[in-house]
Protein backbone atom coordinates (compact mmCIF):
# COMPACT_ATOMS: atom_id res chain seq x y z
CA UNK A 1 0.00 0.00 0.00
CA UNK A 2 1.17 3.68 -0.83
CA UNK A 3 2.75 5.47 2.04
CA UNK A 4 0.29 8.57 1.72
CA UNK A 5 -2.42 6.20 2.21
CA UNK A 6 -0.65 4.43 5.46
CA UNK A 7 -0.02 7.98 6.82
CA UNK A 8 -3.69 9.02 5.78
CA UNK A 9 -5.75 6.34 7.60
CA UNK A 10 -3.09 6.63 10.54
CA UNK A 11 -4.03 10.49 11.09
CA UNK A 12 -7.70 9.42 10.86
CA UNK A 13 -7.68 6.56 13.05
CA UNK A 14 -5.56 8.99 15.60
CA UNK A 15 -8.27 12.08 14.57
CA UNK A 16 -11.32 9.09 15.22
CA UNK A 17 -10.31 8.91 18.59
CA UNK A 18 -9.07 12.01 19.96
CA UNK A 19 -12.16 14.05 18.49
CA UNK A 20 -15.36 12.09 18.47
CA UNK A 21 -17.18 14.55 17.71
CA UNK A 22 -15.55 14.78 13.71
CA UNK A 23 -17.88 15.18 11.04
CA UNK A 24 -20.90 14.90 13.29
CA UNK A 25 -19.73 10.83 14.99
CA UNK A 26 -20.59 12.19 18.11
CA UNK A 27 -22.39 15.11 20.63
CA UNK A 28 -20.71 18.66 20.46
CA UNK A 29 -18.36 20.06 23.55
CA UNK A 30 -19.78 22.25 26.02
CA UNK A 31 -18.44 25.10 27.58
CA UNK A 32 -18.17 25.78 31.54
CA UNK A 33 -21.09 28.09 31.63
CA UNK A 34 -23.42 25.51 29.33
CA UNK A 35 -23.34 26.68 25.35
CA UNK A 36 -22.89 24.42 22.88
CA UNK A 37 -19.05 25.07 21.34
CA UNK A 38 -19.55 23.90 17.74
CA UNK A 39 -16.55 22.14 16.57
CA UNK A 40 -15.27 22.69 13.14
CA UNK A 41 -15.42 20.01 10.67
CA UNK A 42 -13.66 21.79 7.72
CA UNK A 43 -11.28 22.98 9.87
CA UNK A 44 -10.37 19.82 11.39
CA UNK A 45 -9.94 17.96 7.90
CA UNK A 46 -7.83 20.57 6.66
CA UNK A 47 -5.44 20.61 9.55
CA UNK A 48 -5.26 16.50 9.56
CA UNK A 49 -4.72 16.66 5.47
CA UNK A 50 -2.21 19.39 5.33
CA UNK A 51 -0.34 17.69 9.10
CA UNK A 52 -0.84 14.41 6.71
CA UNK A 53 0.29 15.50 3.54
CA UNK A 54 3.91 16.82 5.38
CA UNK A 55 3.93 13.65 7.35
CA UNK A 56 3.52 11.33 4.23
CA UNK A 57 6.32 13.41 1.97
CA UNK A 58 8.59 12.99 5.24
CA UNK A 59 8.07 9.71 5.23
CA UNK A 60 8.40 9.03 1.64
CA UNK A 61 11.92 10.57 1.58
CA UNK A 62 13.02 7.68 4.12
CA UNK A 63 11.29 5.07 2.53
CA UNK A 64 11.58 6.12 -1.25
CA UNK A 65 15.01 3.72 -1.96
CA UNK A 66 13.73 0.60 -0.74
CA UNK A 67 10.60 1.45 -3.00
CA UNK A 68 13.22 2.19 -6.07
CA UNK A 69 14.65 -1.12 -5.41
CA UNK A 70 11.06 -3.01 -4.36
CA UNK A 71 10.09 -1.26 -8.07
CA UNK A 72 13.75 -2.27 -10.22
CA UNK A 73 13.51 -5.73 -8.87
CA UNK A 74 9.84 -6.32 -10.11
CA UNK A 75 10.95 -4.95 -13.48
CA UNK A 76 13.83 -7.44 -14.21
CA UNK A 77 11.84 -9.83 -15.24
CA UNK A 78 11.04 -7.80 -18.30
CA UNK A 79 14.57 -7.20 -18.98
CA UNK A 80 15.59 -9.19 -22.07
CA UNK A 81 19.16 -7.98 -22.25
CA UNK A 82 20.70 -11.50 -20.22
CA UNK A 83 19.52 -14.34 -19.41
CA UNK A 84 20.11 -14.11 -15.46
CA UNK A 85 18.24 -11.08 -13.49
CA UNK A 86 20.31 -7.76 -13.51
CA UNK A 87 20.07 -7.93 -9.12
CA UNK A 88 20.80 -10.96 -7.00
CA UNK A 89 18.83 -9.26 -4.51
CA UNK A 90 17.58 -5.57 -2.57
CA UNK A 91 20.88 -5.04 -1.45
CA UNK A 92 22.71 -5.38 -4.78
CA UNK A 93 20.08 -3.76 -6.21
CA UNK A 94 20.60 -0.24 -4.03
CA UNK A 95 24.58 -0.76 -4.40
CA UNK A 96 24.87 -1.24 -8.26
CA UNK A 97 22.47 2.03 -7.99
CA UNK A 98 24.38 4.08 -5.75
CA UNK A 99 27.59 3.35 -7.87
CA UNK A 100 26.06 3.79 -10.85
CA UNK A 101 23.47 6.90 -10.44
CA UNK A 102 24.69 8.34 -7.66
CA UNK A 103 22.97 9.69 -4.53
CA UNK A 104 20.77 11.44 -6.66
CA UNK A 105 20.24 7.90 -8.79
CA UNK A 106 18.59 6.69 -5.03
CA UNK A 107 16.12 8.88 -5.31
CA UNK A 108 15.03 9.30 -9.00
CA UNK A 109 10.90 10.02 -9.72
CA UNK A 110 10.42 11.13 -5.95
CA UNK A 111 9.17 14.62 -7.11
CA UNK A 112 6.31 12.45 -8.40
CA UNK A 113 4.91 11.15 -5.23
CA UNK A 114 6.06 14.19 -3.48
CA UNK A 115 3.79 16.87 -5.65
CA UNK A 116 0.92 13.83 -5.08
CA UNK A 117 1.16 13.90 -1.60
CA UNK A 118 -1.40 16.29 -0.72
CA UNK A 119 -3.98 15.15 -3.34
CA UNK A 120 -3.40 11.51 -2.05
CA UNK A 121 -4.13 12.34 1.37
CA UNK A 122 -6.98 13.85 0.77
CA UNK A 123 -9.06 11.68 -1.24
CA UNK A 124 -7.89 9.04 1.66
CA UNK A 125 -8.87 10.99 4.39
CA UNK A 126 -12.13 12.20 2.79
CA UNK A 127 -13.31 9.28 1.35
CA UNK A 128 -12.69 7.25 4.33
CA UNK A 129 -14.78 9.63 6.37
CA UNK A 130 -17.81 9.68 3.81
CA UNK A 131 -17.63 5.35 4.07
CA UNK A 132 -17.68 5.95 7.96
CA UNK A 133 -20.83 7.57 7.73
CA UNK A 134 -22.72 6.45 5.45
CA UNK A 135 -21.90 3.03 7.64
CA UNK A 136 -23.08 4.99 11.09
CA UNK A 137 -26.64 5.62 9.27
CA UNK A 138 -27.30 1.87 8.75
CA UNK A 139 -30.41 0.73 10.80
CA UNK A 140 -27.63 -1.59 12.77
CA UNK A 141 -26.06 1.52 13.94
CA UNK A 142 -28.70 4.03 14.77
CA UNK A 143 -29.95 3.20 18.20
CA UNK A 144 -26.17 3.93 19.36
CA UNK A 145 -25.02 7.31 16.92
CA UNK A 146 -21.54 6.47 19.48
CA UNK A 147 -20.63 3.02 19.13
CA UNK A 148 -17.40 2.44 17.58
CA UNK A 149 -17.84 0.56 14.22
CA UNK A 150 -17.13 -3.33 13.99
CA UNK A 151 -13.52 -4.61 12.43
CA UNK A 152 -16.04 -5.60 9.32
CA UNK A 153 -17.20 -2.15 9.01
CA UNK A 154 -13.85 -0.52 9.64
CA UNK A 155 -12.73 -2.82 7.03
CA UNK A 156 -15.53 -1.80 4.43
CA UNK A 157 -14.44 2.13 4.77
CA UNK A 158 -11.12 1.48 4.58
CA UNK A 159 -11.59 -0.74 1.11
CA UNK A 160 -14.35 2.10 -0.15
CA UNK A 161 -11.31 4.88 0.54
CA UNK A 162 -8.42 2.73 -1.17
CA UNK A 163 -10.52 2.14 -4.12
CA UNK A 164 -11.38 6.44 -4.45
CA UNK A 165 -7.74 7.08 -3.91
CA UNK A 166 -6.38 4.74 -6.43
CA UNK A 167 -7.80 7.11 -9.15
CA UNK A 168 -5.15 9.90 -7.88
CA UNK A 169 -2.70 7.23 -7.04
CA UNK A 170 -2.46 5.38 -10.36
CA UNK A 171 -1.06 8.77 -12.84
CA UNK A 172 1.41 9.20 -9.71
CA UNK A 173 2.65 5.47 -9.58
CA UNK A 174 2.62 5.12 -13.59
CA UNK A 175 5.51 8.31 -13.71
CA UNK A 176 7.34 7.41 -10.41
CA UNK A 177 7.84 3.64 -11.96
CA UNK A 178 8.67 4.46 -15.34
CA UNK A 179 11.76 7.23 -14.09
CA UNK A 180 12.44 4.52 -11.55
CA UNK A 181 13.73 2.18 -14.41
CA UNK A 182 14.58 4.44 -17.29
CA UNK A 183 18.14 3.98 -16.08
CA UNK A 184 18.14 -0.18 -15.97
CA UNK A 185 18.39 0.14 -19.66
CA UNK A 186 21.74 2.55 -19.92
CA UNK A 187 23.94 0.40 -17.49
CA UNK A 188 27.90 2.54 -17.48
CA UNK A 189 29.71 0.44 -15.63
CA UNK A 190 29.36 -3.43 -16.47
CA UNK A 191 31.95 -5.13 -14.45
CA UNK A 192 34.38 -7.97 -16.33
CA UNK A 193 33.07 -11.61 -15.71
CA UNK A 194 36.18 -12.94 -16.85
CA UNK A 195 40.14 -11.34 -16.44
CA UNK A 196 42.08 -10.38 -19.30
CA UNK A 197 45.23 -12.56 -20.12
CA UNK A 198 48.05 -11.42 -21.21
CA UNK A 199 48.67 -11.96 -25.05
CA UNK A 200 45.16 -13.18 -25.83
CA UNK A 201 42.29 -11.43 -27.32
CA UNK A 202 39.37 -11.01 -24.91
CA UNK A 203 35.88 -12.23 -26.05
CA UNK A 204 33.38 -8.85 -26.98
CA UNK A 205 29.95 -9.01 -26.35
CA UNK A 206 27.55 -7.94 -29.25
CA UNK A 207 27.02 -4.32 -29.91
CA UNK A 208 23.74 -2.85 -27.79
CA UNK A 209 20.35 -2.29 -30.22
CA UNK A 210 21.62 1.37 -30.37
CA UNK A 211 25.10 0.59 -32.07
CA UNK A 212 23.47 -1.60 -34.18
CA UNK A 213 22.44 0.40 -37.27
CA UNK A 214 25.94 2.45 -37.25
CA UNK A 215 27.02 2.00 -40.44
CA UNK A 216 30.68 0.59 -41.06
CA UNK A 217 33.41 2.88 -43.48
CA UNK A 218 32.37 0.76 -46.40
CA UNK A 219 29.21 1.24 -46.51
CA UNK A 220 29.24 5.31 -46.56
CA UNK A 221 31.51 7.64 -47.86
CA UNK A 222 31.67 9.94 -45.11
CA UNK A 223 31.91 7.57 -41.80
CA UNK A 224 29.68 8.68 -38.92
CA UNK A 225 30.48 7.90 -35.36
CA UNK A 226 28.71 5.82 -33.26
CA UNK A 227 26.36 7.26 -31.02
CA UNK A 228 27.74 8.41 -27.54
CA UNK A 229 26.17 6.10 -24.57
CA UNK A 230 26.70 8.37 -22.18
CA UNK A 231 24.83 10.94 -24.04
CA UNK A 232 22.32 8.44 -24.44
CA UNK A 233 22.69 7.89 -20.35
CA UNK A 234 22.30 11.60 -19.94
CA UNK A 235 19.47 11.98 -21.51
CA UNK A 236 17.13 9.00 -19.54
CA UNK A 237 19.16 10.60 -16.81
CA UNK A 238 17.07 14.23 -17.60
CA UNK A 239 13.58 12.96 -18.14
CA UNK A 240 11.68 14.66 -15.92
CA UNK A 241 7.47 14.02 -14.21
CA UNK A 242 6.90 16.65 -16.98
CA UNK A 243 8.51 14.82 -19.72
CA UNK A 244 7.43 11.46 -18.97
CA UNK A 245 3.58 12.45 -18.65
CA UNK A 246 3.62 14.36 -21.67
CA UNK A 247 4.82 10.72 -23.50
CA UNK A 248 2.26 9.04 -21.87
CA UNK A 249 -0.08 11.50 -22.89
CA UNK A 250 1.30 11.40 -26.79
CA UNK A 251 1.35 7.71 -26.58
CA UNK A 252 -1.95 6.50 -25.42
CA UNK A 253 -4.11 9.71 -24.33
CA UNK A 254 -5.72 10.89 -21.15
CA UNK A 255 -6.49 6.88 -20.54
CA UNK A 256 -2.65 6.50 -20.78
CA UNK A 257 -2.08 8.10 -17.38
CA UNK A 258 -4.12 5.13 -15.71
CA UNK A 259 -2.33 2.65 -17.17
CA UNK A 260 -2.49 -0.32 -14.29
CA UNK A 261 -5.21 1.38 -12.70
CA UNK A 262 -6.74 -2.25 -12.10
CA UNK A 263 -3.85 -3.42 -10.26
CA UNK A 264 -3.41 -0.36 -7.82
CA UNK A 265 -7.45 -0.38 -7.32
CA UNK A 266 -6.83 -3.49 -5.76
CA UNK A 267 -3.35 -2.86 -3.88
CA UNK A 268 -5.16 -0.10 -2.16
CA UNK A 269 -8.63 -1.36 -1.55
CA UNK A 270 -6.74 -4.74 0.02
CA UNK A 271 -4.21 -3.11 1.45
CA UNK A 272 -5.80 0.02 3.21
CA UNK A 273 -8.86 -2.65 4.43
CA UNK A 274 -5.72 -5.40 6.36
CA UNK A 275 -3.95 -1.83 7.21
CA UNK A 276 -6.40 -0.48 9.21
CA UNK A 277 -7.96 -3.56 10.42
CA UNK A 278 -4.27 -5.06 11.58
CA UNK A 279 -3.54 -1.39 13.52
CA UNK A 280 -7.45 -1.16 15.01
CA UNK A 281 -6.78 -4.86 16.67
CA UNK A 282 -3.38 -4.48 17.39
CA UNK A 283 -3.86 -0.93 19.11
CA UNK A 284 -6.85 -2.55 21.24
CA UNK A 285 -4.99 -5.85 22.22
CA UNK A 286 -2.11 -3.07 23.77
CA UNK A 287 -4.98 -0.66 25.21
CA UNK A 288 -7.04 -3.51 26.89
CA UNK A 289 -3.40 -5.11 28.27
CA UNK A 290 -2.51 -1.56 29.71
CA UNK A 291 -5.78 -0.85 30.96
CA UNK A 292 -6.72 -4.40 32.34
CA UNK A 293 -10.64 -4.00 31.49
CA UNK A 294 -12.27 -4.32 27.50
CA UNK A 295 -11.77 -1.90 25.28
CA UNK A 296 -14.89 0.35 25.09
CA UNK A 297 -17.31 -0.08 22.82
CA UNK A 298 -18.31 3.79 22.73
CA UNK A 299 -16.15 6.53 21.60
CA UNK A 300 -17.45 9.16 24.01
CA UNK A 301 -15.41 12.53 24.51
CA UNK A 302 -14.29 10.99 28.16
CA UNK A 303 -13.06 7.71 26.79
CA UNK A 304 -9.30 10.02 26.31
CA UNK A 305 -7.43 6.77 28.19
CA UNK A 306 -8.49 4.50 25.28
CA UNK A 307 -6.05 6.79 23.24
CA UNK A 308 -2.82 4.60 22.63
CA UNK A 309 0.64 5.76 24.07
CA UNK A 310 3.24 6.37 21.61
CA UNK A 311 5.00 3.09 21.57
CA UNK A 312 1.66 1.29 21.10
CA UNK A 313 0.92 3.23 18.34
CA UNK A 314 4.45 2.42 16.63
CA UNK A 315 3.96 -1.00 17.18
CA UNK A 316 0.70 -1.33 15.88
CA UNK A 317 1.80 0.64 12.88
CA UNK A 318 4.50 -1.15 11.81
CA UNK A 319 2.49 -4.78 12.41
CA UNK A 320 -0.63 -2.59 9.72
CA UNK A 321 2.13 -1.69 7.39
CA UNK A 322 3.67 -5.12 6.91
CA UNK A 323 0.01 -6.72 6.84
CA UNK A 324 -1.29 -3.66 4.12
CA UNK A 325 2.11 -4.13 1.99
CA UNK A 326 2.20 -8.44 2.02
CA UNK A 327 -1.75 -8.73 1.53
CA UNK A 328 -2.17 -7.72 -1.85
CA UNK A 329 1.51 -8.11 -2.93
CA UNK A 330 0.77 -9.69 -6.30
CA UNK A 331 -1.37 -7.22 -7.14
CA UNK A 332 1.59 -4.62 -6.60
CA UNK A 333 3.59 -7.23 -8.89
CA UNK A 334 1.59 -6.75 -11.80
CA UNK A 335 0.71 -3.36 -11.32
CA UNK A 336 4.81 -2.66 -11.79
CA UNK A 337 5.07 -4.58 -14.55
CA UNK A 338 2.19 -3.20 -16.92
CA UNK A 339 3.48 0.29 -15.54
CA UNK A 340 7.41 -0.37 -16.76
CA UNK A 341 6.89 -2.57 -19.65
CA UNK A 342 6.87 -0.07 -22.49
CA UNK A 343 10.22 1.25 -20.66
CA UNK A 344 11.63 -2.35 -20.42
CA UNK A 345 10.73 -3.11 -24.45
CA UNK A 346 14.26 -1.30 -25.00
CA UNK A 347 15.94 -3.76 -24.26
CA UNK A 348 16.44 -7.00 -26.48
CA UNK A 349 14.24 -10.17 -26.11
CA UNK A 350 15.56 -12.94 -23.48
CA UNK A 351 17.33 -16.09 -25.53
CA UNK A 352 14.95 -19.12 -25.27
CA UNK A 353 18.40 -21.50 -25.09
CA UNK A 354 19.40 -19.52 -21.43
CA UNK A 355 17.55 -21.48 -18.74
CA UNK A 356 17.28 -19.82 -15.65
CA UNK A 357 15.53 -20.72 -12.60
CA UNK A 358 12.35 -19.10 -11.61
CA UNK A 359 13.11 -15.96 -9.06
CA UNK A 360 11.09 -15.24 -5.37
CA UNK A 361 8.75 -12.58 -5.38
CA UNK A 362 10.69 -9.44 -6.46
CA UNK A 363 11.31 -7.08 -3.88
CA UNK A 364 8.69 -8.74 -1.20
CA UNK A 365 11.58 -8.18 1.90
CA UNK A 366 12.19 -4.61 0.80
CA UNK A 367 8.74 -3.83 1.12
CA UNK A 368 7.72 -5.48 4.05
CA UNK A 369 10.80 -4.14 6.30
CA UNK A 370 10.08 -0.51 4.22
CA UNK A 371 6.60 -0.82 5.03
CA UNK A 372 6.89 -1.77 8.74
CA UNK A 373 9.85 0.90 9.39
CA UNK A 374 7.50 3.59 7.67
CA UNK A 375 4.95 3.05 10.26
CA UNK A 376 6.69 3.13 13.18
Amino acid sequence: MDQGSEVALHRQQELALSHPDFCGNGPSARGEDGPTIENNPFREAGKEIVFGSIAGMVSEVFEYPFDLAKVRLQAQLLNGSSGAPQFSGPVDCLMQTWKQEGVLGMYRGLAAPIAGSMAVTAAMFLSYSSFQNLLRHLPSNRNDPNASLSFTQLGIAAAGAGAVASFVLTPIELVKCKMQVQMMNFPLKQPSKTPCVPGRIPHRSPPPSSLASWPSSSSSSAPRSPPNRAHIHNSAAAASVKSVSAAALETHGVRGLWLGHTGTMFRETGGCAAWFIAKEYVTRVLVERRLGRPYPTSTSSDSKDVLPLVWESAVSGAIAGAAGALILYPADTVKSAIQTAEEMKRSASRSPSIPHPDPPPAGAGTTLAAAAAVNL
